[in-house]
């Protein structure tokens, strides 16, 4: 079954609970998207989220923002800015371990783009501790039960089109600590084969250890079709000592958040997924960019009811 296949599936037979946009203040004049997912620190809860101006592309900021009612979220003043794009989080030992892309710019035009990786336990105070790969977003960390860390890489480029036939691919590597993440072992992870077809790319958003002891992700996957490109939300399940996948399924896309507008015409069918929080309910607010303009919410079934619950420590 195709990409397309999988979708017109999920749209007949898809089940969403709740459907809301995140408003953000304290940022006039600026969109908010592409988040991380929200999380608790020192008894606040928290979100970090892309903040660029509409009209403008690649010259975002990262920055922090408190909840302050139901989907709203007002930006900390008086905290760190970090030049970035498409944040995201883990609790790494007990540390807050923040990433995003930063893109470098020559005379106006792309030169490259890599992650950036800051750590420390007061949001106000996070160290930078390494760079990823030259030309490598979507790079993710999560906590195992041995204490070591899971790795996942997303290449992307013409050689791997040549060899694979997808845009990009998913990689998965295990290290020790966090002293280990480097350019080098981020961009020798071994790949998981068979997740994307031909054209079709993605990369792991949000990852979760599972009580089944294999690695729950939430990400994006994607296709183009004339002129637009497709971001779709999906999970899939990785074991981590077979390197392989299963379970894949699509479990939002954009029309299941509100309608809103795109920042260009070819990203009007784009959801860039952060990632899932569990509720009370056990179900889970599942959380996106949409339409690179803004940020949307919604309630879907746990995904991964197959392998257990998520796994905190």
């Amino acid at each position: 079954m195709n990409l397309m296949e999988l979708r017109q599936q999920f749209e007949a037979d898809k089940r969403i609970y709740e459907s809301a946009k995140l408003v953000f203040r304290g940022v006039d004049g600026f969109d908010v998207y592409n988040p991380s997912i929200p999380f608790e620190w020192n008894g606040k809860r928290y979100i970090y989220g892309r903040v660029e101006r509409r009209h403008e592309w690649a010259r975002s900021w990262v920055r922090l923002f408190e909840q302050s009612g139901p989907d709203e979220w007002t930006a900390v003043p008086d905290t760190m800015i970090y030049q970035l794009e498409d944040p995201y989080i883990s609790v790494i030992d007990k540390q807050i371990v923040l990433g995003g892309t930063h893109v470098r710019n020559k005379q106006g035009r792309l030169d490259t783009f890599y992650g950036y990786f800051y750590k420390g336990r007061d949001l106000h105070d996070l160290y930078y501790f390494t760079t990823g790969p030259d030309y490598m977003k979507d790079i993710r960390l999560v906590e195992l039960q041995d204490g070591k860390i899971g790795v996942f890489s997303r290449p992307r480029g013409e050689e791997v089109r040549k060899e694979f036939g997808s845009e990009s691919l998913v990689g998965f590597t295990v290290i020790d600590s966090l002293d280990d993440l480097s350019p080098e072992v981020i961009e020798n992870a071994p790949y998981i084969r068979g997740l994307f077809q031909k054209d079709e790319w993605g990369g792991c958003n949000q990852a979760y250890l599972l009580e089944s002891g294999k690695i729950g992700v939430i990400g994006h996957i994607c296709y183009a079709q004339g002129d637009t490109s497709t971001y779709m939300n999906m999970a899939f399940v990785v074991d981590p000592q077979a390197n392989q996948f299963s379970d894949l399924k699509i479990i939002g896309t954009r029309s299941c958040y509100p309608d809103g507008p795109a920042k260009k015409l070819h990203l009007t069918d784009c959801a860039f997924t952060a990632g899932i929080e569990m509720r009370s309910d056990g179900k889970v607010n599942l959380y996106s960019g949409i339409g690179d303009t803004e940020a949307g919410r919604i309630v879907i079934d746990y995904p991964f009811e197959k392998e257990g619950a998520i796994v905190t420590f």
